[in-house]
């Protein structure tokens, strides 16, 4: 590995420039399955920038430097490799020389770097002309999904102080499932159990949590247990959901052109999904105006519709409920936007990321109704904090199980799909309290 001194030196990215200003990108094209053919070609050019008085490096930094233009050329620089390692869930690049990952929750920095400011802008360009659009100083900010689902959101200066900034949430390639949330503790069985009822029984959910939290994988998770009889219509602004039923509709909101004619909202696909026969809605986020048409689908008919929200408490992600319905209903009195949401909304779970990356289920709460102007809610199962870690300094803590009440919705809803004994016998079990 090259030194700090010349990784940050500008002598790299002079040669890198020469490079490309010679380079046979025909020849390249050709030999684009045979990267040995590639590295060697540059490693020449390099050699003869080098000879030729231009540049000077050492031996050992121009093989680093022509492996670092290599992968440029056959890929995306030093993400390439980060893009293709499945244990990588973000890559954030920071500038040219600062990049970090996340892994199973936690952010660490890597020891790859950009040549150059002008490479990594380079390759930032490429990322987003390959979803289609244009970066450059009249329009410094893209946010976009990547052919293969991936999240990618990118700055350049002058917005971006310290260099072009990336953000990249790669998509996942497998589905995960309760058994997989229960082997990794995100949950226990009895929790799963009781959610797998509350889905069939087509309650309507709201998954809320911080960013990473778990918030798509836990609707992922959800959705596995929609009746493949039923019309289920999905909304995203980036597509990551993946059902696995039959009869899904799948739609995705657009971005519209400099005067943004041409733009579709997530409000705009939520009042037309109401008008496609749907049985469920299922929103990837709701995070504005369109919380009141989502709402009216889940009081009018679409039982069983979920969406996600970012909150860090059930009872705050009430409150984002109630401050999205006012930005497009500021007309309505705040105590008939509480009934609203209390005769919509049937159960929260709370998702978050712990500071040591684990992500935890931390409540599952009923909204049972509205009280002298107030939502009442209660936690059916809760994730307690233990106060010490265990050896490995993973915090430790337990699911506690408080049982459910008498007028839940839940245990009427069980009654009609015949799932009533079941649900008895698990809250019996999870809590030793018969519902």
């Amino acid at each position: 590995m090259a030194s700090e001194e010349t990784k940050f030196s500008n002598e790299w990215g002079k040669i890198r420039d020469l490079v490309f200003q010679v380079i046979d990108l025909d020849l390249i094209e050709q030999l684009k399955n045979e990267p040995n053919k590639i590295l060697r070609e540059i490693q020449t050019i390099i050699r003869d920038i080098v000879n030729s008085g231009n540049a000077y490096i050492t031996a050992d930094e121009s093989n680093i430097l022509a492996g670092m233009i290599c992968d440029e050329v056959i890929g995306y620089g030093p993400i390439d490799s980060l893009m293709k390692d499945e244990s990588v869930n973000d890559i954030l690049v920071n500038g040219p020389f600062s990049i970090y990952v996340e892994r199973g929750g936690i952010l660490s920095k890597t020891d790859k770097f950009f040549i150059s400011e002008r490479q990594l802008l380079d390759i930032a360009r490429r990322l987003v002309n390959k979803v289609g659009k244009n970066i450059d100083e009249a329009h410094p900010l893209v946010d976009s999904r990547m052919p293969d689902g991936s999240r990618l959101n990118v700055v350049i200066p002058p917005i971006a102080i310290d260099g072009t900034s990336m953000s990249i949430r790669k998509f996942g390639t497998g589905r995960r499932t309760f058994h997989d949330l229960i082997k990794y503790g995100s949950l226990n069985e009895d929790m799963a159990n009781f959610l797998v009822i509350a889905a069939r029984c087509r309650m309507n959910i709201i998954v809320s949590g911080g960013t990473g939290s778990g918030k798509t994988t836990m609707l992922n998770a959800l959705s596995g247990f929609i009746g493949e009889h039923e019309r289920t219509i999905t909304l995203e602004d980036a597509a990551e959901l993946r059902l696995q039923q039959d009869h899904v509709l799948r739609m995705e909101t657009k971005s519209g052109g400099e005067d943004g004619r041409g733009r579709v909202t997530m409000q705009d696909l939520l009042v037309n999904a109401l008008r496609m026969r749907p049985d469920r809605i299922i929103l990837g986020e709701c995070r504005g105006e369109e919380a009141f048409e989502m709402l009216q689908a889940m009081n009018t008919g679409h039982n069983g519709s979920m969406s996600t929200l970012h909150a860090n408490t059930a009872r705050d992600a009430l409150s984002r409920l109630e401050s999205m319905i006012i930005m497009a209903q500021s007309e309505l009195p705040i105590v008939a936007i509480r009934h609203y949401i209390a005769s919509s909304v049937n159960f929260i779970i709370q998702v978050s990321r712990l500071p040591d990356g684990q992500r935890k289920v931390m409540s599952i709460t009923e909204v049972i109704g509205l009280e002298s102007e107030n939502i009442v809610t209660h936690d059916v199962f809760k994730f307690k904090i233990h106060d010490e870690r265990n050896e490995q300094g993973k915090i430790q803590g337990e699911f506690v199980c408080n049982g459910l009440i008498k007028r839940s919705a839940l245990y009427e809803s069980a009654q009609y799909y015949d799932m009533s004994d079941v649900l008895e016998k698990l809250m019996f079990n999870a809590a030793g309290i018969n519902i």
